[in-house]
């Protein structure tokens, strides 16, 4: 039963001259002040969804992108800050991009968060996808055998620090602790201080390609999945996998518990007018992501992407297909809602939902969504009637705390 909702925003500030017609990705070049504006964006968003009565607000941690899609290169501190101008709501790291950090540094980072904000921040871990950060900080990412190797050997260490007194590690890529004398011996253990206090501590990561070896991994080491923008029959697939790994290491799950599933969406009175208003976020969102790989397009549909005015007869995706699809969710808030019910019977264990932003969208076209959603959709399961929503979505207009 669906009973958790979230939003995510990978720290976007790109909202003008959008979609094919509008400016090429790699055209875009804000100055530093704009794109520092991603973290009023943040501060807006998280605090909107802690009065409409949203669970969590999850974010992406990306370096070095002055085109402005992903803005925000350090979530644990951003979620510390985030956490003091709100009451209630989570935040969820999507996600800590494990091979350029230090595991230990990591670990010692989440376990500060942990304690500073009372648990109020969720761990989740990532392998990445922009080669030129990931390379760029000495990780391999090109390599991608190394990559999945050395994220492994990474979790191994991040999850002996927060769960043992005292630990030692004898890997590929670390030896710990370091082989040195101190305070008069010999040191042979580390202990990692401080630890979070709320153990064992929930990992989430993202279920991107469906390998068999990252989803056995994921379920060995008691990792949940977020499977994102995933068309059926495509995402049951998965979830059946996931499931059955879970089985293989004696965790017992029902289809769709210990996971998440993540849509694009748009609320509008009917679903054309949702899908034409959706166009300009759909596109830009393309022009992002399929040159990282992200899509599988032909290299004729990637020249087009690039410059579409060069290539007009090369057919792409549509807006249209991804809804057919249901990895966008467009329509009035009815439409959405059958859906979602459908959702809950076919993966019963399913609790948690999460609502994207999209690369383009305007801060406040995005803000006017999620008072659709908590209004129109949230309603129907979470308990609460539209009458008390509507009292809070007032109070949050007016910028007043509402229970």
């Amino acid at each position: 039963m669906l009973r958790g909702f979230s939003a995510s925003y990978a720290g976007h500030i790109v909202d003008d001259h959008l979609g094919f017609q509008g400016t090429p990705a790699n055209d875009r070049w804000y100055p530093n002040e704009k794109l520092a504006e991603a973290f009023d964006w943040a501060v807006d968003f998280a605090q909107l969804l802690d009065q409409l009565g949203y669970d969590e607000f999850w974010m992406a941690e990306h370096h070095f992108q002055p085109e402005g899609y992903e803005c925000i290169p350090n979530l644990l501190m951003l979620n510390v800050y985030l956490a003091t101008k709100t009451t209630r709501l989570k935040f969820g790291c999507g996600f800590n991009i494990t091979p350029m950090w230090h595991p230990l540094r990591l670990a010692e980072d989440f376990a500060m968060a942990d304690i500073l904000t009372q648990g109020r921040v969720i761990f989740g871990v990532g392998r990445g996808y922009h080669t030129r950060e990931v390379e760029t900080f000495g990780a391999p990412m090109l390599d991608s055998n190394a990559n999945r190797e050395l994220f492994e050997e990474q979790i191994e260490v991040v999850l002996k620090a927060f769960n043992e007194d005292a630990f030692a590690h004898d890997g590929t890529y670390y030896h710990l602790p370091a082989r040195v004398p101190y305070r008069g011996y010999q040191l042979e253990k580390l202990t990692l201080v401080p630890r979070p206090l709320r153990r064992p501590v929930d990992i989430w990561q993202p279920l991107v390609s469906g390998t068999p070896r990252g989803i056995d991994f994921m379920a060995k080491m008691g990792i949940k999945a977020l499977l994102a923008n995933t068309p059926e029959p495509t995402l049951g697939e998965r979830l059946g996998l996931y499931q059955a790994a879970a089985a293989a290491h004696g965790r017992e799950l029902q289809l769709g518990e210990d996971t998440a599933v993540g849509y694009r969406f748009f609320i509008a009175d009917t679903q054309q007018q949702a899908i034409e208003q959706a166009r300009p976020y759909f596109e830009e969102a393309m022009k992002f992501a399929a040159p990282l790989g992200l899509m599988r397009l032909s290299p004729e549909q990637m020249a087009a992407v690039a410059a579409p005015r060069r290539h007009p007869d090369v057919a792409l995706p549509t807006l249209e297909a991804a809804v057919a699809s249901k990895t966008w969710l467009c329509g009035p808030p009815e439409q959405i809602v059958d859906h979602l019910r459908g959702v809950e019977e076919q993966y019963p264990g399913l609790q948690r939902l999460n609502l994207g932003s999209v690369m383009g969208m305007p801060r406040e076209v995005f803000k006017d969504q999620l008072i659709k959603f908590a209004e129109g959709v949230m309603p129907h399961f979470t308990g609460r009637t539209s009458g008390q929503y509507t009292k809070i979505i007032q109070a949050a207009q007016k910028g007043v705390d509402c229970p």
